[in-house]
């Protein structure tokens, strides 16, 4: 599953609601909040958490709400009245490391519970199970890290995450975002570190192809429309959408753009299109005889005989090829997603101005 964060320190407009809408239309099921809640905005936060849970309950998505003892009395609620938080709308709680165990095994026989993944020991799991906690309820969820340097590193983060999915738990970990950041760094909100300042479909892929995650949300408050459309189409489309900038004078653009496929079997240095060969095109001539940078888009031309008219997109440098005319490239912004264009995997190249990007 995938999801988003809205934070409740800011004023839910107009535009929290639509943006919720469109990640709801681009295959998003889940929204994560917070009620880490300043002493003299308790009010405020009653009042937008009851608006969050209804745009939700409304959008059909689940909300997570990151809750502490002491913030949930603040707000009026209790551990002993999940239906309540049920009733506007709170399918979830993520218990703050302060909540015993005892109050989360209680919890989970209400509604879902999500548990600090970093944190929990088998200690903790005797314990529950000692509580007759629902583990069918109960989830582990990591942290996001916005000071730089302090997220967390991959390979012991699939050690614990395999120990977990041993346990039966489904695993959710954060990704950062691309257009409005969180203050007061606004350096992003990853939960892995390698992560930060990379393409948010790109770091969700790496989470659920390698890291035994099952759910993905966003950490920071808004990702931008051009990475929307991606995810939009990841998601229903299961493509990989690859944003490309045609080399001046190219003649050969509407030979690339549209609909591919990777091999089954992969190469290793390129991406070819499978579909290539079922294409017409015109004689390619000789153009834009280059070194072929990462991202480089390429068709190959009339010298390469039988191979003429073959596309691909080059995943590592190579040299320049007489053979090998190179129309476009794709955007540094996507750079990353091409590591995760594996075998059979659909994609499709699309032009895109300077102007559209985020």
């Amino acid at each position: 599953m995938f999801g988003v964060s809205v934070f409740l320190g800011d004023e839910l407009t107009i535009e929290t609601k639509n943006y919720l809408q469109t990640m709801k239309d681009s295959g998003f099921e889940g929204v994560f909040t917070s009620m880490h809640i300043p002493e003299d905005d308790a009010s405020q936060y009653v009042t937008r958490v009851k608006t969050l849970g209804q745009w939700t309950q409304e959008l059909g998505m689940q909300l997570m709400v990151d809750i502490s003892g002491e913030a949930l009395n603040k707000i009026g609620f209790s551990f002993d009245r999940p239906e309540e938080m049920l009733a506007i709308g709170i399918t979830g709680l993520r218990m703050d490391y302060h909540i015993t165990n005892q109050i989360s095994a209680k919890v989970s026989r209400s509604m879902t519970v999500a548990l600090n993944a970093s944190t929990i020991t088998q200690e903790d799991i005797d314990e529950l199970k000692q509580y007759n906690a629902n583990f069918q309820q109960m989830e582990a969820w990591h942290n996001y890290y916005p000071r730089p340097e302090t997220g967390l590193d991959k390979e012991l983060f699939i050690r614990k995450n395999h120990w977990l999915k041993t346990l039966g738990f489904n695993v959710m970990a954060f990704v950062p975002g691309n257009e409005i950041l969180r203050g007061p760094l606004f350096c992003q909100l990853p939960t892995l570190e390698k992560q930060r300042g990379v393409h948010p479909l790109a770091s969700a892929i790496e989470l659920l192809n390698e890291c035994e995650v099952d759910d993905v949300y966003i950490g920071d408050p808004t990702i931008d429309d051009r990475t929307k459309q991606q995810f939009f189409y990841y998601i229903k489309k299961k493509t990989l959408l690859f944003s490309i900038k045609e080399i001046q004078g190219s003649d050969y653009l509407p030979v690339i753009v549209g609909k591919h496929q990777n091999r089954w079997d992969a190469a290793r240095d390129v991406i070819r299109s499978a579909d290539a060969r079922f294409r017409t095109i015109p004689t390619i001539e000789p153009q834009h005889i280059q070194e072929r940078v990462k991202g480089s888009v390429t068709v190959d031309n009339r010298l390469y005989g039988r191979y003429m008219g073959e596309i691909q997109v080059v995943k590592h440098p190579l040299p320049k090829d007489e053979k090998v005319t190179v129309v476009a490239h794709v955007i540094p912004e996507d750079l990353t997603l091409i590591d995760w264009c594996q075998e059979g995997q659909l994609f499709e190249l699309q032009p895109i101005q300077d102007n559209e990007r985020g």
